[in-house]
Parts: C-alpha cells; sequence; structure tokens
C-alpha cells in the first residue's frame, strides 16, 4: 500500500502545480491518468461503482463537496477552489488521498477554511493509535473544527482501504470518542474531512455522482490513507509519512526506517 500511497502523492502534487486560472477539470484529469499509468499504476476511481464512474479523479470546484465528473466544460477561474481526490492500485494494493486547491487568489475566509481542514485531518491521523477505538479518529476531526463554526457534512466520511478502494468501517468526522472497532496493527484508514462555510446538507446532482452542497456555500475536502502501527500512526499517502506534521502535534510517526519515501 505503500507503494500506491506515493504514486497518489506524487499524482496530487502535480494536480497542485497544474491548478490555474483556464485550466479545465479534465485537462486535470488527464494529467493524473498519465501520471498513474506512467508507474505502472491503474486507477482506482475510473469505472468504479454503478453508474460507472468516468474519470481518474474527482475534482469538486466550489460548493461541490466530492465526486464530481472531470469536464471539459468546467473551466477554472480565479477565486475558485477545486478539491481533487485521486486513488491508484498498484500491485493490487490502493492508495486513496485528496486536497483541496485555491484557484489563484481566493478570500481570506476561504482560505481559513482550508487551513482548518487540513488540521482537522492530521488531528484525526494523529489519532489512530494502536488500542483506540474508530470514533477516537471521528471525535478529533470534530473536536477540531466545531470551534471554527463550519459545517461538517453528514453521512460521508472516510473508509478502510487495502485491496478495495472502499472497504469497512465507515469513519465519520464526528462522535464521542471511545466507540467502534479496535485500532489493531495493519488497521489501515482512508481520513476523509469535508467541511462547509454554510449548512453541512448536501444534495447529489442530476450526474448521479456530484455532492453539492444545499445552499451553494463553499465547501473543503482533505483525504489521507494511513496505517496502525505499534510505533504511531504511518500516512501512507505522505513521502514522509507524517513524521513532520506528526512532529508539530508531538505524535510519533509509525514509519518504518526501511520504508520508501518515494
Amino acid at each position: 500500500m505503500r507503494v500506491a500511497g506515493l504514486l497518489v502523492a506524487k499524482t496530487l502534487a502535480k494536480l497542485r502545480e497544474a491548478v490555474a486560472p483556464g485550466v479545465t477539470t479534465a485537462d486535470l484529469d488527464e494529467l493524473a491518468e498519465k501520471t498513474i499509468r506512467a508507474d505502472g499504476g491503474i486507477p482506482s476511481f475510473k469505472g468504479y461503482a454503478h453508474p460507472p464512474y468516468p474519470a481518474s479523479i474527482c475534482s469538486s470546484v466550489n460548493n461541490e463537496v466530492v465526486h464530481a465528473i472531470p469536464s471539459r466544460r468546467r473551466v477554472l477561474r480565479e477565486g475558485d477552489i477545486v478539491s481533487i481526490d485521486c486513488g491508484a492500485i498498484v500491485d493490487g494494493w490502493h492508495g486513496d488521498s485528496a486536497i483541496t486547491v485555491p484557484v489563484g487568489e481566493v478570500a481570506p475566509e476561504v482560505l481559513d477554511m482550508l487551513r482548518v481542514c487540513d488540521e482537522a485531518l492530521w488531528r484525526g491521523l494523529a489519532a489512530a493509535q494502536l488500542g483506540g477505538r474508530l470514533t477516537d479518529i471521528s471525535n478529533a476531526v470534530e473536536r477540531h473544527i466545531t470551534p471554527h463554526g463550519y459545517g461538517i457534512v453528514d453521512h460521508y466520511g472516510g473508509h478502510g482501504i487495502g485491496t478495495e478502494m472502499h472497504q469497512p468501517p465507515h469513519v465519520l468526522n464526528y462522535g464521542r470518542p471511545g466507540r467502534g472497532l479496535k485500532l489493531v496493527e495493519g488497521v489501515a484508514l482512508a481520513i476523509e474531512p469535508m467541511i462547509t462555510l454554510g449548512s453541512p446538507d448536501t444534495v447529489i446532482l442530476s450526474d448521479e455522482w456530484t455532492v453539492a452542497t444545499k445552499d451553494g456555500s463553499l465547501a473543503a475536502h482533505t483525504e489521507h490513507s494511513v496505517a496502525v502501527t505499534p510505533r504511531g500512526p504511518w500516512v501512507l499517502t505522505e513521502p514522509d509519512g507524517g513524521v513532520a506534521r506528526f512532529a508539530a502535534l508531538g505524535v510519533a510517526c509509525g514509519q518504518p526506517a526501511d520504508a520508501p519515501t518515494g
């Protein structure tokens, strides 16, 4: 899974650099598929579920929360934000990660939302500790978001990951700690906060994929895949395994000394 995770990280780094006014979400999708396949991977999303998902990434713009389909007609404009969710399969194992990227200059309050969403993700990752419970992660995410007043999207959340992209359990971004699955060595989870500037209520659009905010407010989405180890959480989709971000939180990283880093 680490190899798949690193390929996703590499792909998202290229996509982040490519985001600019005038770029279409289809351009981003083509770059993602080219990068994944060039390194021997397979896009996890393409052909997934029913109706079959037609692209290699989800590219959700502004009030779209998740699962938006890339399009030649969707041209990024100054001041937009775009959530890019990307998955790859390598040797039968999946990696899954997401970022939300500003397009050019965006309003300060929007940048604040993006920052809080990312911070909440890392607090959730830090809570993926051996012997803990699944909702310790959910609660850590919620406790960071709630004081800032953002909406936490209901129903949607993270998931188990491994030889399938979506495996049990479902990982909500809110809840009381100390409940649910016991976190044992080898458990791998994709943790993904989704927050809004307004109401957390959502609707599914006519394409049967895109999830958007009901009130039209902007949304942010971030995600990493993490493994539970005796040494601490190991972020499979972060090149350094999470060492730097966990150090800032006073948390030990579980990355093995001989693990690949890109």
